[in-house]
């Protein structure tokens, strides 16, 4: 029997030592690869700056002379003085292309955005394609999404299920990866992103708040033992204070001793807001937040990303199934079969109005979408009332008005 046990532990430590020999292969093979990358990309910037120094030396031969004066000593001194300006003028040109390429160069390798944006955008999705696959199928989850998303919006998505809502919500929030199209927030392209800069994207830019709420607190830790969870590299007292902060902002302060299990839904859910602040975001994302509570709780929580979105200016994205939600909020972005399909906006009235409990009135102007290429969804249900049950229909201009009628 011992030397069985004995032959086991040899087998296995035989295993353990082959095992951290493949991941040590792997590790080195991976380390190259990522050498010969930077490398590659070093390589490329070096042969674009002398490109630009040799464009800049040309600049300098061809540089103009002054006009040459009357007499020839004024002729020769015009003459000297017309290089050495030309020559100038070739170093300040090359000195500019430089730095402008190595500006450039250094905004694509840290992930920003080359084209330039306006500044008040957060959210700005042209085409925007994401294809799921697997061994025998593809799942087009999204089709072409555009949305642009201005600083200290507020904002619902809703549709149905397998729109592409919480796809999209994860694309945002650096949980998945685009497969074509244009994707930038704040600045910066999610496309180019290395996988360090996506760490610090989800660390500086971005908070999260699922309707889980085991994905968002430890039922183990106390009410600000979960906000101080994010900020454990930061010193103790600040932690502490910034924790204390939070709590008093969504109105939890005098739960901040309590568990999980000592707090209703609405009170865990605001917990769970104060542990996305945490990062101090310039972006909030909420999953169907309000998904498992009641009406009078919903509107609690409704509130606290009002005050968020008016006191601190974050930009929030909700996605909901809720209706009598998305009424309350200033615009509703509508999504069906991977596209934004339906854009409204709230009614002047409503506006600075406080909305709670279930809203009857119609609070929203309803937009139809167009994208890049001109092209708009139109509702089933609008087809349907015109009698189309085919893939053709005409359309005319009447009036300042396109009118579609079944071919």
């Amino acid at each position: 029997m011992a030397k069985r046990n004995r032959n086991n532990i040899v087998q296995k430590k035989s295993i353990v030592k082959d095992l951290a020999a493949k991941i040590e292969k792997e590790q080195k093979e991976a380390q190259a690869a990522a050498n010969e990358t930077a490398a590659a990309a070093e390589t490329e910037a070096v042969e674009a700056a002398e490109t630009v120094v040799k464009e800049a030396e040309a600049v300098k031969e061809e540089a103009p002379l002054k006009e040459t004066a009357a007499d020839s000593t004024s002729e020769s001194e015009a003459s000297a003085e017309g290089e050495s300006s030309g020559g100038m003028m070739a170093e300040e040109i090359s000195k500019a292309l430089k730095d402008s390429f190595m500006e450039a160069y250094k905004k694509q390798t840290e992930g920003e955005l080359e084209d330039e944006l306006d500044d008040n955008v957060m959210i700005l999705c042209e085409n925007l394609v994401k294809i799921y696959k697997t061994k025998d199928t593809e799942v087009l989850a999204l089709q072409g999404l555009e949305l642009r998303v201005e600083k200290g919006e507020f904002i619902a998505i809703i549709g149905s299920s397998g729109s592409g809502k919480s796809t999209f919500l994860n694309l945002l929030g650096g949980l998945d990866r685009p497969s074509a199209g244009k994707l930038y927030v704040d600045g910066k392209n999610l496309f180019k992103m290395t996988e360090s800069q996506m760490v610090a994207y989800k660390q500086k830019t971005v908070g999260f708040v699922w309707q889980n709420n085991a994905r968002n607190l430890l039922p183990y830790l106390t009410a600000i033992q979960n906000v101080e969870l994010p900020m454990l590299f930061c010193e103790p007292k600040e932690r502490h204070e910034r924790a204390l902060e939070l709590l008093n902002l969504v109105g939890m302060s005098h739960k901040k001793d309590s568990k999980l299990n000592q707090m209703s839904g609405g009170e865990q859910q605001r917990i769970a807001i104060a542990i996305a602040l945490a990062n101090r975001p310039k972006l909030l994302l909420a999953d169907e937040p309000t998904g498992s509570v009641d009406q009078k709780t919903a509107d609690a929580v409704l509130d606290v990303f009002r005050k968020l979105n008016t006191e601190l200016g974050i930009t929030i994205v909700i996605v909901t199934h809720d209706i009598n939600l998305a009424k309350k909020v200033n615009r509703v972005v509508m999504m069906r079969d991977g596209k934004t399909s339906i854009e409204r906006i709230m009614k002047e009235e409503f506006v600075k109005e406080q909305l709670h409990g279930f809203v009857e009135e119609d609070t929203h102007e309803e937009f139809a979408i167009l994208d890049h290429a001109g092209r708009v969804q139109i509702p089933r249900e609008m087809l349907d009332a015109i009698g189309v049950d085919s893939k053709k229909i005409r359309m005319a201009v009447e009036d300042d008005k396109i009118v579609i009628t079944k071919a």
